[in-house]
């Protein structure tokens, strides 16, 4: 007798959250109505667009059948400083048109897998009447260029007996969504006094001043932008959303007695200004630098035996190792006419393959928007071609399940999943967002140093630990004792055998520390990875020509 009631009591209440989410709904659809018509330039590029769909048609020739329009609005800052003085200070605002006009049909249209449109700077002001004509030269000239490319396509895929079964573009549902306008927010005269002090750090600091003379450049710089992105098409998507990030990096370098080239660059990357490194740790970090210069200087050159045995990678390291070898060959390109691949790179015949070991799994969710308290810049909303954002499970147990996508479709990946990203002005492709590599049973670091020393003397041979890359090569590389577990810095190593075979093959153990690698790069990027440990790498002498030592010492520094 009581079951009847709580069914009742469970309908209405789902009635209610129903009820709720339309009310919901219907609110967002007013709020972004509202703000669409209280922003002029949102409102230009919509009624231009509404007189396009209309208008645009050459007698006798295909009318567009998708029009977008987007529009980036950029503001920049930049303060740098070389040995303790300001050198460059710029501030820039930019707006960039960019039109693109497709012929043909989802089916088969006149894109090309390197991207289409037209670019036009756009009125730095918000005069409606500058951006629409604006809007007018680009779509006419789009529109003539879409007209060449869809003959030239049709001509092209007649000399082709199979034709690929994708859609050139992918079909999606209209997205509106209205954002707060971001603006870049920093105390730039505090700014301009740390870079200034930090860069001269090398030559006043008493820590590090005694081995000043060995320092040959020392510039420390701080980066901030913010972007808002208007994004209208045919469709009846109506985006308007940004981001902001900021930077601040040291870079020192010098030569070795023996004429090698050494460096130290890095810095920290945040969605704030207030969450960049303060001005303590700037210092500190500066500091560290200098003193692991002077320590690269002074430490033995690798052994000239190759090597080939266990190398633990701190995240630090691993990030960029994956950066390199896994994340762009997820991200799903179209490959070009007349061939048969799913898509390009190194992945491309590893769908539903094992790319990782078994206890990882891989997730791209670009709507986590913190990890471990820190804001990450690769998160968004919606992606660049207006396709709402969602995370998709790239790697499960190791085996690629998802690539990530963009609105130009390949073999069963129909549609996007929300990943067309684009660079101020340029086509959208599909990239990552928030990369976030899971080990399902990560080790404490403390054992996995003790794994590595545990190979070490099962193998009987001294092995290594991995700090920190400068681009391909290792920039922090230590010998790891097998006698006693003691490390000793060594330099001018690379890396041998370091790909995507030993990503699927060779790393035997995860460590339990998340490191956030974030990317400023044309298109905002966050990894989340751990420490790795790999079973076999190589490891040789790096093949360079060294260069000559400066015939005479620094000037000397007075007043410091």
């Amino acid at each position: 007798m009581n079951i009847l009631p709580a069914q009742l009591r469970k309908s209405a209440a789902n009635l209610r959250i129903a009820a709720a989410i339309a009310v919901l709904a219907t609110i967002a659809a007013a709020n972004a109505a509202h703000a669409q018509a209280n922003d002029p330039l949102l409102k230009a590029m919509q009624d231009e667009l509404d007189r396009e769909k209309i208008q645009l048609v050459l007698p006798g020739m295909h009318g567009p059948y998708f029009i977008e329009y987007r529009m980036d609005d950029i503001s920049t800052y930049e303060a740098v400083a070389n040995y303790g003085a300001l050198t460059r200070e710029e501030e820039s605002h930019q707006r960039l048109v960019r039109v693109s006009v497709r012929v043909g049909g989802y089916q088969t249209d006149s894109s090309s897998s390197r991207g289409d449109g037209v670019v036009q700077l756009g009125p730095r002001d918000n005069d409606p009447d500058a951006l629409r004509y604006a809007l007018w030269i680009a779509t006419d000239d789009a529109y003539k260029n879409a007209l060449r490319a869809y003959s030239a396509k049709q001509a092209a895929l007649e000399r082709f007996q199979t034709q690929r079964g994708e859609n050139d573009f992918s079909e999606e549902k209209p997205a509106v969504h209205i954002a707060a306008l971001a603006k870049l927010d920093l105390d730039r005269a505090e700014w301009k006094k740390r870079v200034v002090e930090a860069s001269g750090l090398y030559a006043t600091d008493p820590e590090v001043k005694a081995f000043a003379d060995q320092v040959q450049y020392s510039v420390a710089n701080l980066r901030a932008v913010a972007m808002n992105r208007y994004l209208v098409n045919t469709e009846g998507t109506v985006v308007r959303q940004g981001y902001s990030a900021y930077s601040n990096t040291i870079s020192v370098g010098g030569q070795a007695s023996d004429g090698m080239r050494l460096g130290r660059d890095n810095g920290s990357v945040a969605v704030t200004a207030k969450e960049l490194d303060s001005w303590p740790a700037f210092r500190k970090r500066v500091i560290d630098d200098l003193k692991s210069l002077d320590a690269l200087r002074r430490a033995p050159v690798v052994d000239a035996t190759d090597y080939h045995g266990p190398v633990l990678f701190s995240g630090d390291a691993a990030s960029d190792v994956l950066n390199r070898f896994f994340v762009p060959n997820v991200e799903a390109g179209r490959p070009d006419l007349g061939t048969t691949a799913r898509t390009t790179g190194a992945y491309n015949a590893s769908y539903k393959a094992r790319v990782l070991p078994g206890f990882f799994n891989v997730v791209d969710d670009p709507l986590q928007t913190t990890f471990n308290g820190r804001g990450l810049i690769g998160a968004y909303a919606v992606d660049d071609e207006g396709v709402p954002a969602h995370p998709v499970p790239v790697v499960t147990n190791g085996t690629l399940e998802n690539y990530l996508i963009d609105r130009d479709p390949i073999k069963d990946f129909p549609n996007s999943n929300g990943h067309g990203r684009a660079a101020a002005g340029a086509p959208a492709h599909s990239q990552s967002g928030v990369m976030i590599f899971k080990p399902t049973n990560p080790v404490p670091a403390d054992e996995l140093n003790k794994r590595l020393l545990a190979m070490a003397k099962e193998q009987g041979h001294d092995v290594y630990a991995v700090e920190t890359m400068g681009g391909d090569a290792p920039r922090l590389l230590y010998r790891v004792h097998a006698s006693d577990g003691s490390r000793e810095l060594v330099r001018g190593a690379v890396f041998d055998e370091l790909d995507v075979r030993s990503l699927r093959s060779e790393i035997v153990a995860a460590g339990d520390d998340p490191y956030i690698s974030q990317s400023m790069g044309v298109v905002p990027q966050t990894t989340i990875a751990p420490s790795l440990l790999f079973d076999e790498i190589g490891v040789k002498r790096a093949n360079e020509e060294q260069q000559k030592l400066p015939y005479y010492p620094p000037p000397t520094l007075e007043g410091r």
